[in-house]
């Protein structure tokens, strides 16, 4: 018997929702613990669509009629964080309000302080199956 029946759908293993502490500033007031935001990966359908979204076709400058297409990466990976996160509801009106943005990309980027905003970044991407991040990667083509 062939070894194609590891590769069948049924048998493939589920990709699995993470817990990750995005910061240590947010508790949970009963255990003064950490709350954990759950993460959880996307499909690499969807990740093609996230990625469309934030290319656009750049004019090539002295060359008439010749584009290349340009990707917002750090576009890209906000909104890819916002794909991957079931918990906390980013799209929460109501968390929203309390720190008074609209859009759930505008709220991960106010509730996370830099240095936990890169992390968290990170862990997006190492849930997604990406061993050298996004910035690392476009970093490293830059040079």
């Amino acid at each position: 018997m062939s070894n194609l029946t590891a590769f069948l759908a049924q048998n493939a293993i589920k990709p699995e929702t993470i817990k990750v502490i995005a910061s240590k500033r947010f508790v949970d007031p009963e255990s003064k613990k950490p709350m954990e935001w759950e993460v959880t990966p996307i499909t690499s359908e969807e990740d093609d669509l996230l990625r469309k979204q934030h290319t656009k076709r750049m004019p090539i400058p002295g060359k008439k009629n010749v584009f290349q297409s340009e990707t917002n990466f750090p576009a890209y990976l906000t909104t890819l964080a916002v794909k991957c996160t079931k918990t906390p509801n980013l799209h929460d009106a109501q968390l929203q309000d309390s720190y008074g943005v609209k859009g759930a990309e505008a709220l991960l980027k106010v509730m996370l302080l830099p240095g936990e905003y890169a992390d968290y970044l990170e862990a997006i991407q190492r849930v997604n199956g990406f061993e050298v991040t996004m910035e690392d990667a476009v970093e490293e083509a830059k040079n």
